[in-house]
C-alpha cells in the first residue's frame, strides 16, 4: 500500500453498536488444495465498542475437523498456524462451536445491539465458513451473511487497495501483534486497523455485495 494518509484524529457515530472483528484459521497443505474441503480450525472474535474502541469481550476457540481428522493437521498448517493436533482433537466440532458462539452472542447482549462483522479480506465469512456450512449441512444465522471488508474500508479512505494485513499495519505504523496467521492474533491486529480507521472519522458500512446483519443494524 503506497504512501500514508495524513493524519486525522476524530471519531464519528457509526452505523454499528459494535464490531465482530473475526479471523479464522483453516486446514491446509502446502501448495494444494486440500480435499474435499477446507474445515475451519480456530474461530476467535472480538467485541469492540464502536463508541469507546474498547475491546470488551472476546470469543475463541479451537474447532476439531471432522472430514479429515483422521489424517491429522499438516505439518505446513501447524507451522503456518501455531496450531497442533491436540487443540483440535480435544476441541468441539463446528456445530456445537457455533452453538457457543450463539450463546456468547446472548450473554454479552448482542441480541439488543446492533453488530456486524469486521474481517480482512471476504474468504472467511463468504468463501470458507458457506462452503463448510453447506458441505456439512449447516443452517447458518442471518448475521453471517453481513460483513465489512477492511480491505474495502481503507481503499474508499486512500484510494488504494491494500495487498495484506502487514502491508497495512507497515503503512499505519502499527507493529503486528504476535504471529500471522493465529487467527487470535490476527483479530488482534485487525483490531488495531479497525480502529486506526475509526479514529480518521471514516463511517464502516456493509459491504453492498453482502445482506445485513442481525438484529437491529441498518
Amino acid at each position: 500500500m503506497a504512501g500514508k494518509v495524513v493524519s486525522r484524529c476524530k471519531t464519528v457515530r457509526q452505523l454499528y453498536d459494535y464490531f465482530l472483528v473475526l479471523d479464522f484459521e483453516a486446514t491446509c497443505i502446502q501448495n494444494a488444495k486440500i480435499l474435499p474441503y477446507q474445515e475451519i480450525i480456530e474461530f476467535p472474535v472480538a467485541k469492540l465498542n464502536s463508541s469507546n474502541l474498547e475491546v470488551e469481550s472476546i470469543f475463541h476457540k479451537y474447532v476439531r475437523p471432522t472430514e479429515n481428522n483422521n489424517k491429522g493437521l499438516s505439518t505446513f498448517c501447524t507451522e503456518l498456524t501455531g496450531i497442533i493436533q491436540e487443540m483440535v482433537d480435544e476441541a468441539e466440532p463446528l456445530p456445537e462451536v457455533l452453538n457457543s458462539f450463539d450463546r456468547w452472542l446472548e450473554t454479552e447482549g448482542l441480541r439488543d445491539k446492533s453488530f456486524i462483522f469486521v474481517t480482512c479480506g471476504d474468504w472467511d465469512l463468504q468463501i470458507q465458513l458457506r462452503n463448510e456450512a453447506l458441505n456439512k449441512n449447516i443452517t447458518l444465522p442471518p448475521h453471517f451473511s453481513s460483513w465489512i471488508n477492511v480491505k474495502k474500508s481503507i481503499c474508499e479512505l486512500t484510494g488504494v487497495f491494500p495487498k495484506g494485513m502487514k502491508d497495512i499495519l507497515n503503512s499505519m505504523e502499527i507493529e503486528l501483534q504476535g504471529r500471522h496467521h493465529s487467527g487470535i492474533d490476527d483479530v488482534k491486529n485487525i483490531v488495531e486497523i479497525t480502529r486506526w480507521l475509526l479514529k480518521k472519522g471514516h463511517v464502516l458500512r456493509n459491504d453492498k455485495n453482502s445482506s445485513r446483519g442481525f438484529g437491529s443494524s441498518v
